[in-house]
């Protein structure tokens, strides 16, 4: 049993470091919508920006689930 809580505790902290990096490499809801600086809001932009904050709420959507169960797991090991 103790094999498998180091390996349980190992994933955890690379889902851990994966969570936390994918949620900085995230851009801000408020993104380019300064009153000074103007807005981006062309469809190109629209387009090209939202595909890969897409990827990156589905992935940490994903991230956080495998987190959550593995601390579950974690949590019911002896």
């Amino acid at each position: 049993m103790e094999v498998v809580k180091i390996i349980v505790t190992i994933l955890e902290i690379i889902f851990s470091i994966g969570l936390i990096a994918v949620i900085l490499l995230q851009s801000g809801k408020e993104a380019g919508m300064g009153a000074i600086t103007g807005s981006n809001d062309t469809y190109l932009s629209k387009s090209k920006n939202g595909s890969l904050d897409k990827i990156l709420a589905s992935a940490t959507k994903w991230i956080a689930l495998v987190w959550v169960l593995l601390t579950l797991s974690l949590s019911l090991l002896p």
